[in-house]
């Protein structure tokens, strides 16, 4: 009787296990063949659009003459100073959280705090963007470093919660060791933990930085710029990004701004890319360094 019930339960648990492959598995598939044929609308729309002066003309009101000049060289500027901004406070932040940090109902709640801002909307942090470094650190200036430090906002959770798993994850006995050798807290923490943990880091912080690339809503509040005829060349200069003049070609009412706005995803997808491609490189780097 015992062991009847035993196969039958065991019976019941592989059919819940292939029950749900099978629908990890068709997720899977329908999610490719939806963004594959996204992706190839795009690149029919977008790629006999896609040329250098494309890359090198200013934004206008005709879609022949529309370029990414200006919105391309706002990606960069802006990407590069939220990088700037994030990495060095979210890596000391999960550093001394983990590290450093008497565990207790303070720091606990600080997690939680930095677990519940992960997932605010993005627009909220624009408001606060607009608000704090726009209206009163910058007194109305709308500049890059405004749009930086908001975005700054948005990921730095992020990058904190990846850096802290990243460090969770390095063995304990390798710092055992440390300490047995009589390094410090710092010393272990410097020539242990962080080569160990770097890989994983720099996957948190790449796909920070790709969320922070796509979104449109806060640089909308910040920069509220989408004919923009310059290319930024200080952090106090104004600015617009990618997402938000993809955005205004897809709301206008020409038809050949679809195609402009292809183009301009396909630019910012090879961007994605190339970050990632860089982030790939890096962790391979320092996961060869650390196992050998």
């Amino acid at each position: 009787m015992i062991t009847s019930r035993k196969a039958k339960s065991k019976k019941i648990r592989q059919i819940k296990e292939t029950f749900f492959l099978y629908v990890f598995l068709s997720s899977v598939v329908i999610g490719i063949l939806a963004l594959s044929v996204l992706l190839i609308d795009v690149l029919i729309d977008g790629l006999p659009f896609l040329n250098w002066d494309f890359l090198t003309k200013y934004a206008s009101r005709k879609p022949l003459n529309s370029g990414i000049l200006a919105p391309l060289a706002g990606t960069v500027w802006v990407v590069l100073l939220t990088a700037i901004f994030t990495v060095p406070v979210g890596i000391a932040t999960a550093i001394y959280l983990e590290e450093f940090a008497k565990k207790g109902r303070f720091i606990r709640l600080v997690e939680l705090n930095i677990s519940n801002l992960a997932g605010v909307p993005s627009v909220i942090y624009g408001l606060l963007g607009l608000a704090v470094f726009v209206q009163f650190l910058f007194d109305g200036s709308r500049n890059l470093i405004s749009g930086a430090l908001t975005l700054t906002l948005l990921i730095l959770p992020i990058v904190i919660i990846a850096s802290q798993e990243a460090i969770k994850a390095v063995p304990s006995s390798f710092k055992d060791a440390g300490y047995a050798m009589g390094a410090t807290r710092w010393q272990v923490v410097k020539n242990v933990v962080l080569p160990q943990a770097i890989p994983g880091m720099m996957s948190g912080i790449i796909l920070a930085l790709s969320r922070a690339i796509g979104e449109a809503a806060p640089i909308l509040m910040i920069s509220s710029l989408v004919w923009v005829t310059f290319v930024p060349t200080t952090p106090n200069s104004k600015f617009t990004v990618l997402p938000l003049q993809i955005y205004t070609w897809v709301s206008q009412p020409q038809e050949d701004f679809r195609s402009i706005a292809a183009a301009g995803i396909i630019v910012l997808l090879v961007i994605l890319l190339i970050m990632n491609s860089i982030a790939v490189k890096i962790r391979n780097k320092y996961q060869q360094r650390s196992e050998q």
